[in-house]
């Protein structure tokens, strides 16, 4: 293992920039198709672009301030000490392997990942488990180290404190290799997209990667014929689907309505039927009757709809 750069010396957009140049353990749940917050088109984006990655919200912010909380209350409980980094580490034989270590334990070939967890989300650490793409994170951190054993302690709001300890998997951590090494030679440094997963943030990222242009008209290829037939018969199945549901609810409105009722349950479900008020603003009305106002608060938004029809 070494050591990149000393991060006490760098801001935070030069921390952002050596984090571009290569994988780091918060990238391979997502890199895997595991982690559910991030998909590995926006890891492509991040290490391809020149773009920061500057997003937060409060509970990252929570989650910063709190790491040393959460490093004293593991202290505390395990009688380990522990020690700061205060570097950006690289594999030695992978260079492309890069990690950001929250503490290292003292006397012992292991290290310590913090974690601050809603106690919305405390089912996933139920009966001894971890997040998959915390345990990927943590065989990254193993890879980049050549340690032993990682700590990971999570501070669920409100509820508990868990400590576990996850040893070194050799297997797991030869199979991320692989899968890093491909996606760093095959992906970032040739530029070309890896495959979409379905998820909300692909369609972000694509809209993002292929900005509002206009382009020409090419031949579809012989694969994607099959996959459009296959996406038709998705259509047709979908809508059965929608409409079977339609059916279900309406009749639950139905006897609602014949009892007289808003709400009714039984041991498994729970439903409600009642007036909800909302409002919005009229634009139509208010371009045609305030249009100096309209055209003072109008915002030109620009995307790419896909539309796809058959020729039958």
């Amino acid at each position: 293992m070494k050591r990149l750069v000393d991060v006490t010396k760098i801001s935070h957009e030069e921390w952002l920039k050596y984090r571009k140049m290569g994988i780091t353990g918060t990238d391979v749940g997502s890199i895997v198709g595991m982690n559910p917050y991030k998909s590995a088109l926006q890891v492509f984006l991040d290490k391809t672009t020149e773009d920061m990655e500057c997003f937060d919200n409060e509970s990252m912010r929570q989650g910063r301030d709190l790491e040393q909380y959460v490093c004293e209350r593991f202290s505390e409980k395990t009688g380990k000490k522990v020690r700061r980094v205060n570097a950006i580490c690289v594999n030695d034989d992978y260079p492309f392997m890069l990690a950001d270590f929250d503490r290292v334990i003292v006397g012992e070939r292991a290290g310590l990942e913090c974690k601050t967890v809603s106690a919305y989300s405390s089912d996933k650490w139920k009966n001894g488990a971890i997040p998959l793409h915390y345990q990927l994170q943590i065989q990254h951190y193993l890879a980049v180290s050549g340690y032993d054993a990682w700590y990971i302690a999570a501070l669920i709001f409100g509820k508990e404190f868990i400590v576990h300890k996850i040893e070194r998997d050799e297997e797991l951590i030869q199979n991320l290799i692989t899968i890093e090494k491909r996606f760093w030679e095959q992906n970032v440094l040739t530029g070309v997209m890896p495959d979409p997963d379905g998820s909300k943030t692909a369609d972000e990222v694509l809209a993002k990667y292929f900005p509002k242009k206009e382009g020409v008209s090419v031949l579809l290829p012989q694969y994607m014929e099959m996959q459009l037939r296959r996406r038709e018969e998705l259509v047709s199945l979908i809508g059965k689907l929608e409409t079977e549901k339609k059916v279900i609810e309406q009749g639950v409105k139905k006897y609602l309505g014949e009892s007289e009722a808003t709400e009714a349950e039984n041991e498994n479900f729970f439903v409600r039927w009642k007036n909800v008020e909302t409002s919005r603003v009229d634009v139509e009305k208010l371009r045609k009757e305030a249009p100096d106002v309209y055209e003072c608060f109008k915002k030109t938004i620009y995307s790419k709809r896909l539309t796809i029809k058959s020729a039958a």
